[in-house]
């Protein structure tokens, strides 16, 4: 492992550094994101020099624990192992979560050729109303606070200002969402939310990220 990493250009060893130091971060890294500017989605130059030093990062990872897994349909890389301290999730982060979940799995099945689906902070909202697992509207700092902390982790990418927003507030979903919840049992933990005041106040998201279908 070390003989391979001192063969490499000082450019090449710095790129390396700098996705160890991603994925410890972010937990995934995609293959394609948004870009504002562009109006579209654009291939992500971590992804491709992940790929191509994918050997050497999964046996550095692995002295931790680690293990890096890829899923090449959905252009998504990620770290799972029991060893990782995630940051926690606040209820409504992880309510939101769940809703954009299933709000994927739903979109998904209506457009199967994307990978990512667009929705809105209106759409996130209702659904959480109807399944009556919030006792009110957010306020507009939590959603922010939320929205930001999903776009950290490569989950959401807002395509609005954040510092405006409102219910038509778009949202990119990645599909990163699958490697963080199965889809399955989504409609039964919102169901729990509905009635269980204090359920899942906190969650750690780097250890509750599941395999991702194959």
């Amino acid at each position: 492992m070390i003989e391979y990493f001192e063969q490499l250009t000082p450019e090449e060893r710095e790129d390396i550094t700098e996705i160890v130091q991603l994925l410890y971060r972010q937990t995934f890294l995609l293959e394609r994101k948004y870009d504002r500017r562009m109006g579209r989605m654009q291939y992500v130059r971590e992804y491709r020099t992940c790929s191509k030093h994918m050997e050497f990062i999964r046996e550095y990872f692995a002295v931790a624990g680690i293990e890096v897994k890829e899923n090449v349909h959905m252009g998504v890389i990620y770290i799972q192992g029991e060893s990782l301290w995630g940051e926690k999730l606040s209820k409504l982060t992880t309510i939101y979560l769940l809703l954009l979940k299933l709000i994927y799995d739903e979109q998904m099945q209506e457009a199967a050729t994307s990978s990512h689906i667009v929705t809105t902070i209106g759409a996130l909202n209702g659904k959480a109303g109807e399944f009556h697992v919030l006792r009110g509207l957010p306020s507009s700092t939590e959603m922010r606070r939320t929205v930001a902390f999903l776009k950290k982790f490569q989950v959401i990418e807002p395509l609005d200002v954040l510092e405006e927003l409102n219910e038509h507030t778009r949202l990119v979903i990645y599909p990163c969402i699958h490697a963080v919840l199965m889809g399955d049992d989504i409609k039964e933990l919102l169901d729990t939310y509905n009635e269980e005041e204090n359920f899942g106040d906190e969650t750690a998201i780097q250890n509750t990220v599941e395999d991702m279908p194959e």
